[in-house]
């Protein structure tokens, strides 16, 4: 691979390493053996085999020596739910003694015991957990994240937990994106009247959230438990009127056909997508529409109907996979983690799951800079001290990732000079 660039802006290369471009084509993982990435600031220069350098190293001033790991693109967790107040591992404690989750929600548990939780919380309290949590998704070679809100549900509430999102994007080392995610429950003082809550969404919150700049994309919950595909058509049509993509979670517990509404609407993803049928399939594969897997919540909630992976697949439909943590179905802070879930769970490969934390991720956030090495994409690497790509599914527990770049920047570890 070549670049337009002027090799007198080079400054950057990493050489002693395999690189899993994750650039569609006939090559697995799109790698490259003995390959060398050049960078130019932040952004990747030059991608190829050692062999075919353009310019002596030396010209470059920052060499790093992968020690024959591999570098990947960053990863990107691409639905995550990581401001909120307090736990619930109380719950998750009572649910294994026996309580089922109906009594628990009875008692003001469940997500409700979230919402109060996060109302009561300053933005301060907030801000300090939800760092903690994003450092550990950063810590294994995540570049770039998803934070929805959610657990407010109200106005003041939903813009809190953005503000928070907001600021932690200001962190180095990591890129934020927003999605407001008002209709993602109905709230105690809304009970039975899930249309109203609705309008209270459409007609003040999302007109709130957007005065303040503070979403980039609307989600939603289309499920018997949450809300109808009408009512999630309102917020979808609202959602237009401000220019912002779309998401939804659907046919999580059921197939309501929420996935091929939101197809309809144009969105970047639908996720979850257990109970997804060959209607729904074939209408995201039309619009493009990113499946996005989270393995984590089918692991808590002991779920035993899995995604269609096989008709996704030969649909030509995009796959992603997130951790979707949260603190009630999917307390689940590492992406490796989700990975080798995606992999046990659901059957994918491990070729599969890194191109659905890395380009089907990028791709299901809507953004086109990043989730491939290639030239002309943001410098966002991460080296790992492994043998092959298919390693990062395979181990539990495990952090090899040795060096993170975010922007061209070392954000994390150190590598040695060549």
């Amino acid at each position: 691979m070549t670049s337009e660039t002027d090799t007198g802006a080079w400054d950057q290369l990493f050489i002693n390493v395999d690189v899993a471009t994750m650039v569609p084509g006939n090559v697995s993982y799109g790698l490259i053996e003995d390959g060398a990435v050049i960078l130019s600031g932040d952004t990747i220069a030059w991608v190829g085999a050692r062999s075919d350098l353009p310019i002596a190293a030396g010209i470059i001033v920052d060499v790093t020596n992968c020690a024959g790991g591999v570098l990947t693109p960053g990863l990107i967790d691409c639905h995550t739910h990581l401001v909120y107040g307090g736990n619930r591992s109380a719950e998750f404690e009572e649910r294994l003694n026996g309580v089922s989750y109906e009594e628990i929600s009875r008692r003001g548990g469940g997500i409700a015991s979230t919402v109060a939780a996060t109302r009561a919380e300053t933005e301060e309290q907030l801000h300090h957990s939800a760092a903690k949590r994003l450092d550990t998704l950063c810590s294994s070679g995540v570049t770039t994240v998803e934070i929805k809100s959610g657990y407010g549900l109200d106005t003041e509430t939903e813009k809190k937990m953005l503000r928070v999102a907001r600021a932690l994007n200001a962190r180095e080392g990591v890129d934020v994106v927003t999605s407001f995610l008002g209709a993602h429950a109905i709230p105690v003082e809304y009970k039975g009247r899930s249309g109203e809550f609705i309008d209270l969404v459409c007609s003040e919150m999302l007109p709130a959230v957007m005065e303040d700049g503070l979403a980039d994309a609307v989600d939603g919950f289309c499920e018997g438990i949450a809300f109808s595909p009408d009512e999630m058509e309102r917020v979808f049509k609202k959602a237009g009127e401000f220019g912002l993509p779309i998401k939804l979670h659907a046919e999580q517990l059921s197939d309501l056909g929420g996935a091929a509404l939101a197809a309809r609407y144009g969105a970047l993803s639908a996720d979850h997508l257990e109970y997804l049928g060959q209607s729904g399939v074939d209408a995201m594969a039309d619009a493009g529409t990113v499946a996005v897997l989270l393995p984590g919540a089918f692991y808590y909630l002991h779920e035993t109907q899995k995604p269609p992976l096989e008709a996704l697949v030969s649909a030509g439909v995009p796959i992603a996979v997130a951790t979707d943590l949260n603190p009630g179905s999917s307390p689940v802070n590492s992406l490796l983690t989700a990975m080798n879930m995606a992999c046990v769970l659901f059957g994918m490969t491990p070729e599969q799951t890194l191109a659905g934390v890395t380009v089907n991720a990028a791709r299901a956030l809507g953004l086109s800079d990043r989730g491939v090495i290639a030239p002309g994409k943001k410098a966002d690497l991460a080296c790992w001290d492994i043998l092959g790509p298919g390693e990062l599914s395979y181990p539990l527990g495990a952090n090899p990732c040795s060096s993170l770049f975010k922007n061209g920047r070392r954000v994390h570890g150190i590598g040695s000079a060549a």
